[in-house]
């Protein structure tokens, strides 16, 4: 063995000499053609690295940028993916469920699930013919209890768990999202409303029970289908509304009042999550269509009819009422006249007291008026009464008597001037008795006038004293007015 290595040493160090004379003998050349040249080109070529070690960083970098190419090194992620990488050198499975962009794949086997989705059945194609309706190509057929046919066309969405464990159940016995939507959740849910059918009539599945075949059919794929027991039941057909024997699916509940399960739920199992089970539409057979148009054609007939029962005691309630706001109307109509009389009645009242009170006011106000003008009069009577004596008392009245005496007199001399003194025809032989009636006469007025003039004329003392300090009242001087003058004293 030693003499082996030491054969093997010889070879390695002179390989090794091999390998480094001609590096020597090129650094020679180099360093000569330096000396020899003196370029500076030359001497930068000199501190460049040889041919193999580019060859060898050139052929890095191609192979890193074939692994990027080849999508051998790494793998690129979207938020909505769960990444399974399975090594290629253990076999080992590595999870990715975060929001990361791009991971290692060190040539190891990808394969891509979703968080969520949805497994649809409605594909619906139309019929050539106008007269035929169109069908769902992949719906799910369903059987009811009276031995009708339908197709639910629909869909359902469903969640991929987020531990490790389940996940690798799940790719160890599917291996891809599409065999999961396949063989698990197409099955699950042709199975639920294969088995949700028989728990109501045709009717009910689009009448009273819609919704509740909703509810079956979600719960069932998500926790199993349920344990039924079948029995016989007396109920009335839909249509003629005769009795009839049917029979009756009925669900097996537990104590707790909750439904057993026919088998342990599948989904539950792997830990996948379904909802949001929508029909979007159901066909049914010709039989139950026209069963329906037929009970669609009664129960209208029924509506109407209660209807038109309605309306008729709708009409008489409201010929009633009408009576009664007619009534109400009218009595209210004259409780409006009467209230509108009162308040004018009462309206006149207050303008007639406001009037009588007003006549009062203006009566009191006219009778001060009257009190003061009469206190007006009286004053100024008085006052011209006591102006007048003054008057008289200076001149003795003289010019009133003598502008009366003068009218009176030239009355008299009128009326005098009138008479016929000197008779026309005489008798006998008194033919001198007329000119002493004249003489007379004449005697007499002059008499009485000089009487009159001397009357006026004077006054006596005592009587102008007491008019200047006692003013007489109006009835004093109407009473000295109508007594007797003093006889004139004769002589004058």
């Amino acid at each position: 063995m030693a003499k082996k290595r030491q054969i093997r040493l010889e070879r390695a160090t002179n390989a090794a000499s091999i390998e480094t004379q001609p590096r020597e003998k090129e650094s020679q050349m180099n360093s000569a053609r330096t000396n020899d040249d003196g370029g500076l080109m030359d001497a930068i070529r000199g501190y460049l690295p040889s041919g193999r070690k580019v060859m060898m960083w050139l052929s890095a970098i191609f192979l890193i940028f074939a692994a990027f190419l080849g999508r051998g090194l790494i793998e690129t992620k979207q938020p909505d993916d769960i990444l399974v990488i399975q090594s290629a050198y253990s076999g080992d499975l590595t999870w990715y469920k975060g929001t990361e962009s791009w991971v290692w794949q060190v040539w190891g086997e990808p394969t891509v699930y979703k968080k969520r989705d949805i497994y649809q059945f409605d594909n619906w194609v139309e019929s050539k013919d106008p007269k035929v309706p169109g069908k769902c190509v992949d719906g799910i057929d369903v059987r009811f209890n009276d031995g009708g046919h339908g197709t639910i066309c629909g869909s359902i969405q469903f969640e991929m768990p987020m531990d490790d464990p389940n996940l690798t159940k799940i790719h160890t016995k599917f291996k891809s999202q599409a065999a999961v939507k396949r063989a698990l959740i197409e099955t699950i849910t042709g199975k639920s409303v294969y088995m949700s059918g028989p728990l109501m009539s045709s009717r009910e599945s689009y009448a009273e029970k819609r919704t509740s075949l909703l509810f079956f059919i979600e719960d069932q794929i998500q926790h199993g289908v349920y344990r039924t027991i079948q029995t016989e039941k007396h109920v009335k057909d839909a249509i003629t509304g005769a009795d009839k024997t049917a029979t009756v699916v009925d669900i097996v509940m537990s104590k707790e009042g909750k439904p057993e399960r026919q088998e342990v739920a599948v989904l539950d199992e792997f830990g996948i999550k379904a909802f949001n089970f929508a029909i979007k539409r159901m066909p049914y057979d010709d039989t139950v269509e026209g069963q329906i148009k037929e009970q669609q054609k009664i129960t209208m007939d029924v509506q109407t009819a209660i209807a038109n029962a309605k309306k008729a005691e709708q009409r008489g309630l409201t010929v009633t009422e009408e009576g009664k706001a007619n009534a109400a109307e009218a009595k209210w109509k004259q409780e409006t006249i009467k209230a509108t009389a009162v308040v004018q009645a009462e309206q006149e009242k207050a303008v007639a007291i406001t009037a009588g009170e007003k006549e009062r006011d203006v009566a009191k106000l006219l009778k001060d008026a009257a009190e003061y003008y009469k206190q007006q009069q009286i004053l100024k009577g008085e006052g011209d009464a006591a102006y007048r004596q003054k008057v008289m008392q200076a001149n003795g009245a003289l010019e009133q008597k003598l502008e009366a005496w003068v009218s009176v007199m030239g009355k008299f001399a009128t009326e005098f001037g009138k008479q016929k003194w000197v008779p026309e025809v005489q008798m006998g032989g008194a033919g001198s008795s007329g000119g002493n009636s004249v003489q007379t006469m004449i005697d007499i007025l002059s008499t009485k006038g000089a009487r009159d003039l001397g009357l006026d004329m004077k006054m006596e003392a005592g009587r102008r004293a007491a008019a200047v300090l006692e003013p007489e009242s109006p009835a004093a001087n109407s009473a000295a007015k109508s007594a007797p003058a003093p006889a004139a004293r004769k002589g004058r």
